[in-house]
């Protein structure tokens, strides 16, 4: 009976039935009360409704009693990842791999903690195993694509993408994606399918965003710039329009950014470590080209994009709100322990981090706490790039930014992401003036123009010795996650320098705007 009441929850939970799942667990928890897949249903339940906290303390009790499942481990990874605690995540992740599970769920879910862990390429073998376990699921396929986007299998990649289309012509993100690795990637078939869908209307914001996105970029492949322009301008604003996002509350932010050089002058003494070297910017300004550089060194690895730095301070500055990046947590970071918040960042890179001399830190948005960063940890060097405000404004507009992470919906709006750049450059101005030795700044176009000179000067800037194989950037097999993934594995090309001027005229309100902002 106890048997026939867990298959019974089972089947309840799959169609969305808490009420009876939930029941049906309590009814074989008071008959078994060690039974533990009743114990993870009710954390999946949990997890279901958004309670992470109690979804991670209910699949504990069930671990405890049978610790050697890999479904509960993967979804234990989940949780943490949920709860900000992308370390545990990946070691929950790698301990349910090493059990060798053979569901294909499981394993995508191993793939999918790993990747948002910052593990890219450890990501790659769950997602593998997961497609020749059950190669149906377009999803399972749309994410060993990304995977093998992201450590430059991009041939790979296009043909995941395809078969995820071919198995589901309406899993639309993989129309975006397949246009980000190969150039002018759509066929004319494609592109009639794709305006087809669109003219039958009845698609969520997400989807009209995605599949504008690639026909833009096709478009924009093929030379043709005034009809890219124009399915961008459709794709973005119907999702800006459901966003309702207003520059306003981005400019609390900045103000509260502008605050922390005044308030932070006298200090106290950070933690030393020399290890971090922290990538900031806007995002497609070239942070992801100086990473290669620098990474390709022997002594430097690249962690990622991460999101510990805030983590810490957030933990430490014990602010109400939901959002870990905001302008009370700003404020509070001034007055936080921030020699225990350097250590507390430094060790919550490991077991990733520590076995180099150095490693980087590239999430963009830590151009925020740059002073922060500075006193937390005074031997860590904070790089930031500037890019021309046109192109700059552009590829932030022209980029299809995850659309759960909301610190990006400025660029659903041309003159917002302009308002944003002002903000952004007069903040910088205050930077070079606070921040001393351990900030540089790196134009975009320097690189290009000079690359071997910009990268001695990098290297000099964080102390390391010249290596050549920092001009050989295109060769480093590291994986990349972010928007150039595939542009960063060729040589460097100067057809991004002045991409604006293809959209002389559709910019021409973004120009006014940057002039009235004193930018241009």
């Amino acid at each position: 009976m106890v048997t026939e009441w867990q298959r019974e929850a089972e089947r309840a939970l799959n169609r969305r039935d808490y009420r009876l799942a939930h029941e049906l667990c309590l009814k074989t928890l008071a008959v078994d009360p060690k039974h533990a897949d009743a114990l993870f249903l009710l954390g999946m339940i949990a997890a279901e409704h958004r309670n992470y906290s109690k979804a991670l303390d209910v699949i504990d009790r069930a671990l405890a009693l049978e610790p050697l499942k890999a479904e509960y481990l993967a979804q234990r990874g989940r949780c943490l990842l949920a709860l900000q605690r992308p370390r545990e995540a990946f070691e929950s992740a790698k301990a349910a791999l090493e059990l060798e599970p053979k569901d294909a769920l499981t394993l995508d879910t191993i793939g999918v903690v790993m990747t948002r862990a910052g593990a890219h390429a450890e990501a790659t073998e769950p997602f593998r195993r997961a497609v020749m376990r059950d190669g149906s699921k377009p999803a399972y396929r749309y994410n060993l694509g990304a995977a093998l986007q992201f450590v430059g299998d991009l041939r790979g990649a296009e043909a995941e993408y395809r078969e995820a289309l071919r198995l589901d012509p309406r899993f639309h993100r993989a129309w975006s994606s397949l246009t980000q690795v190969a150039r002018a990637a759509l066929t004319p078939a494609d592109v009639a399918a794709i305006e087809r869908t669109l003219r039958e209307g009845s698609l969520d914001a997400d989807a009209e965003l995605h599949l504008c996105h690639a026909l833009a970029k096709q478009h924009e492949d093929e030379g043709k710039y005034e009809t890219a322009f124009r399915w961008l301008q459709r794709g973005k604003r119907r999702k800006a329009e459901q966003l309702g996002y207003r520059f306003a509350a981005d400019e609390e932010l900045f103000a509260a950014a502008r605050r922390l050089p005044a308030e932070l002058a006298a200090g106290p003494q950070g933690f030393a470590s020399r290890e971090p070297i922290f990538i900031v910017g806007m995002p497609r300004t070239g942070t992801t080209l100086v990473e290669r550089i620098l990474s390709s060194h022997p002594c430097v690895f690249s962690a990622g994009e991460l999101t510990n730095f805030g983590l810490v301070l957030k933990r430490a500055a014990r602010t109400p709100s939901n959002r870990v990046l905001d302008a009370e947590t700003l404020d509070a970071g001034a007055r936080c322990n921030l020699a225990a918040v350097g250590a507390a960042y430094v060790e919550s890179t490991r077991p990733r981090t520590g076995k180099t001399a150095r490693f980087i830190d590239k999430m963009p948005l830590n151009f925020f706490y740059a002073p922060l960063i500075a006193l937390a940890l005074p031997n860590a060097k904070i790089i930031c790039l500037r890019r021309n405000a046109l192109d700059t404004c552009l590829s932030n507009y022209r980029q299809l930014f995850a659309t759960s992470f909301s610190y990006y919906n400025y660029a659903y709006d041309l003159l917002d992401t302009g308002r944003y750049y002002a903000a952004f450059h007069a903040l910088t101005a205050l930077w070079r003036e606070a921040l001393g030795r351990s900030y540089l700044e790196v134009r975009y176009e320097d690189v290009v123009d000079d690359p071997e000179g910009q990268a001695r000067r990098l290297l000099e800037f964080c102390e390391l010795p010249w290596d050549p194989r920092c001009l050989s950037f295109h060769e480093n097999a590291a994986p990349v996650a972010t928007a150039s993934s595939a542009q960063v594995r060729q040589p460097i090309y100067r057809s991004a320098i002045e991409r604006w001027r293809h959209y002389e005229r559709e910019l021409e309100p973004l120009r006014a705007l940057l002039a009235d902002e004193g930018v241009l």
